[in-house]
């Protein structure tokens, strides 16, 4: 490995329906393309290591319904504010380590709830942001998969939201926007998150796959 290049690290595991191993392989040819060295772990132990998590650019999580010691989410968040990109997509990013609130704060969302059943819905780029280099050029899209309503915050930079109808999120009145791809800082670390990703068949479409694969190198170190 030459002493230019740069070091990813996917993290991968919990609950198999997020096919966690497939789903982290979908993004390895264009992460070693654009010069990574990629070493992958499955095992949340490796965010106690301190020495490999700041030569780390790049952590890629997708690890659903887990639980982080205090000693390892101590590690991954003091990593990421210390300069570690930190990316990933859907449950493998808000839908795990929910008794872990440094993980949280940092991730900026949690997972609440989605429809039993995959919707057909729009996702819109948010207009001010349309340059912004994850999504520039792309335009609205529409997906066919489960609509994730979140508990989010306003420290985070929404790149792509949707609008979630009354009688799909079990609320009354108006449909309520919700974000679907956004961007935050930790520190000096870059964080990209998006919602779409509970199946291949969801980050496999050109539109999903070129924002992901862009959120992960724009977060990288």
């Amino acid at each position: 490995m030459s002493g230019s290049e740069r070091r990813a690290l996917i993290v991968r595991g919990g609950w198999e329906g997020h096919v966690p191993v497939e789903a982290t392989d979908l993004f390895l040819p264009s992460l070693k393309e654009a010069g990574f060295a990629v070493t992958i772990s499955e095992d949340l132990d490796v965010y106690r290591d301190a020495e490999l998590l700041a030569a780390t650019d790049l952590i890629v999580q997708c690890w659903s319904m887990g639980t982080l010691t205090t000693e390892q989410c101590a590690g991954l968040v003091s990593a990421v504010h210390a300069g570690t990109g930190f990316a990933g997509w859907h449950g493998g990013v808000v839908g795990t380590f929910n008794e872990s609130l440094d993980y949280l704060r940092m991730v900026g969302g949690l997972f609440l709830h989605h429809p039993p059943d995959f919707l057909d819905y729009r996702v819109t780029i948010v207009p001010e942001h349309a340059d912004h280099p994850i999504v520039a050029g792309l335009g609205d899209f529409d997906v066919t998969t489960e609509q994730y309503w979140m508990l989010t915050d306003s420290h985070s930079t929404v790149l792509a939201r949707t609008s979630i109808e009354a009688g799909n999120g079990g609320h009354g009145g108006d449909p309520v926007d919700m974000p679907v791809v956004w961007t935050r800082r930790w520190g000096a670390g870059k964080i990209f998150f998006s919602a779409i990703g509970h199946r291949i068949a969801d980050l496999t479409p050109p539109t999903v796959r070129t924002l992901t694969e862009r959120g992960l190198l724009w977060a990288a170190r």
